[in-house]
């Protein structure tokens, strides 16, 4: 099943590879719509559907377990466009061969021959940087596939089949270090595919608010603000299509960051917005006490939440839907849980997590979009920038920055040592350069000097990175003086804090969040 019929689409069959969202994301760039789903789980193949891409995987093709498609409703059917595992899939099934490389072929590599003549390369110019990542290589390809593309180590790193357009590549045009990769992307799936490159934000809202009333009617929805970007589009979206049947609860946890519950509450009710703010801090307090496991605190945390959000929306009479702003990241993610092939790194507290006994039918208006999508359909419907600009935060929210026990004196040491951090950021026209920022608060203390007196205090960090989905990130290279002027303003004025350090690690193989 599809998340939409109405647009045109290309299917993306994931074979676990950490680039297939990038695939995603480049195709939607282009104003197309696409989806993500299992290799093992395809989709009835609808009218819709205008092309279909085949992954990269972790896998090699020469495994006896390796993922093994049945493409016999694709092949010849639809444009075909194989990468990486998937070009050598589809070169050793069909009589080619595919050996170990004699080294392995990753990082960046020049385009020694293209084929300007074919469809799916033209515009493409020699000499050009391709990004590699593949530990086998394809040898021989079958007697019906003529050469497209070629580098000095790979001489078939891109082919077609004669006569189909069925096409594969060892390259990774979808990773911004393929230097012409949207170009290939491009002729695949506008000139190949045939798409018309009719996704756009002024289309989706319309296409959603439509489907929203025709799906709720006259019900009523109760939807939890978070104070993100997510739930907070989700609300307007809702709030368009359906008005006053629309309540929302926004529960303070105890977990947020400074001051950031009533600043949050009041741009809601600025925003014409129908909602409730509900102060439920000692109730997470109470349940995050001598807890010190991650996972155990994101389902103390999630508990919580269910329960005092299940209590406040009793009190709203004949409520039929919960409204969520689940992403498509989110729901990718999930269908991992039930066996897809991607890995999962730690749950979700927006998928899944409704307790039966609530009865409620669940509606989610952002699960088709990715988190930079999200945002231009928050400007298209002219959200508050102070809502919109705002960096992503966990739903857990300061609980997993905080590496042990949660107390209520730790986290407002480390609401004074994240509000400086932030704060910073903005004066020093910073902020808008860093996709998510925040600070840590380590389970070390650690022996200090101020003035002539011994301290042996808390120690933090702060993070820093630039990402576009938040799948993968680099650490910010923050200027050292702003650093030298953060670090010190935090020590001279937050009580309990000696010693401030920075993140360097990326993502992978590091995460953003520290839990």
């Amino acid at each position: 099943m599809y998340l939409c019929d109405m647009h045109e689409m290309i299917l993306i069959l994931d074979f676990g590879s950490q680039y297939t969202q990038l695939i995603a994301r480049r195709v939607r760039e282009m104003n197309v719509y696409c989806e993500i789903h299992p290799w093992n789980k395809v989709p009835d193949l609808g009218a819709n559907i205008k092309g279909v891409i085949l992954s990269g995987s972790p896998f090699s093709v020469r495994d006896e377990n390796s993922p093994k498609p049945d493409l016999n409703s694709i092949k010849g059917k639809f444009p075909l466009l194989g990468v990486c595992f998937g070009a050598q899939y589809l070169s050793q099934s069909f009589g080619g061969e595919v050996l170990p490389s004699s080294i392995r072929e990753y990082g960046r590599a020049h385009l020694s021959f293209i084929d300007n003549s074919n469809a799916l390369t033209q515009g493409m110019t020699s000499g050009s940087q391709v990004w590699m990542s593949h530990g086998d290589t394809i040898k021989k390809i079958p007697s019906n596939y003529k050469i497209i593309a070629s580098t000095e180590d790979v001489e078939i790193a891109g082919y077609q089949i004669e006569g189909e357009n069925t096409f594969g590549i060892q390259f990774h045009p979808e990773v911004y270090h393929s230097l012409e990769g949207a170009i290939l992307l491009k002729n695949f799936v506008v000139d190949i595919c045939g798409c018309s490159q009719d996704w756009t934000p002024t289309s989706f809202i319309d296409e959603t608010v439509k489907n929203l009333q025709e799906t709720i009617g006259e019900d009523k929805v109760v939807l939890g603000l978070s104070g993100g970007v997510d739930s907070s589009v989700a609300a307007v979206l809702l709030n368009r299509a359906i008005g006053s049947q629309l309540y929302c609860i926004f529960v303070d946890n105890g977990l947020l960051r400074k001051n950031e519950y009533q600043s949050v509450l009041d741009s809601y009710k600025n925003m014409g917005l129908n909602v409730k703010g509900v102060d439920a801090s000692s109730k997470f307090y109470d349940a995050l006490k001598g807890i010190t496991d991650p996972e155990a605190k994101r389902k103390a945390i999630g508990k919580v939440f269910i329960d005092v959000f299940d209590e406040e929306s009793k009190q709203i009479e004949n409520v039929k839907w919960l409204g969520q702003g689940t992403i498509y990241p989110d729901v990718i993610e999930s269908v991992s849980v039930n066996g897809g092939p991607s890995q999962t790194i730690k749950s979700h507290h927006n998928v899944g997590g409704l307790p039966d006994y609530m009865l409620l039918k669940v509606v989610e208006p952002l699960r088709l979009l990715f988190k930079d999508e999200v945002r231009r359909i928050g400007k298209s419907l002219q959200i508050d920038d102070n809502i919109l600009g705002r960096h992503p935060f966990p739903g857990p929210g300061l609980g997993i920055r905080i590496l042990g026990d949660v107390t209520p004196e730790k986290v407002r040491i480390l609401q004074e040592v994240d509000s400086i951090f932030i704060e910073g950021l903005k004066e020093h026209h910073l902020y808008d350069d860093v996709w998510q920022a925040g600070a840590i608060f380590l389970p070390v203390q650690s022996v200090g000097v101020m003035g002539d007196e011994r301290t042996y205090e808390n120690a933090v960090a702060l993070r820093a990175v630039t990402s576009t989905d938040g799948m993968t990130a680099d650490w910010c290279h923050l200027p050292y003086e702003f650093l030298a002027k953060i670090s010190n303003k935090i020590i001279n004025q937050v009580k309990g804090v000696n010693r401030v350090t920075y993140d360097i690690s990326s993502k992978p193989p590091a995460t953003i969040e520290w839990e």
